[in-house]
């Protein structure tokens, strides 16, 4: 089985790296972009039997920084 966790900063959250590639966008003569977020997508292959309560446990434990990001986990 399995999961895919989706993390991004939290609203509010300064994103430097995000908007380090809006710059470098507009300097490429994208013009149009006026906000980037940038995250991390997360791949698990996971053992029968593996839980989403399980995967929850592994963000709230390492995989997120629940203080300042936010994460979606997808099973299947």
């Amino acid at each position: 089985m399995k999961a895919t966790v989706h993390v991004m900063l939290k609203n509010g959250v300064l994103d430097p790296q995000g908007e380090a590639v809006r710059h470098a966008l507009g300097a490429l003569g994208f013009d149009g972009v006026n906000g980037v977020r940038q995250g991390k997508v997360i791949e698990l292959d996971l053992a029968d039997g593996t839980s989403e309560d399980d995967v929850t446990a592994m963000c709230e434990k390492l995989l997120a920084n629940t203080v300042i990001e936010s994460y979606r986990v997808e099973m299947g």
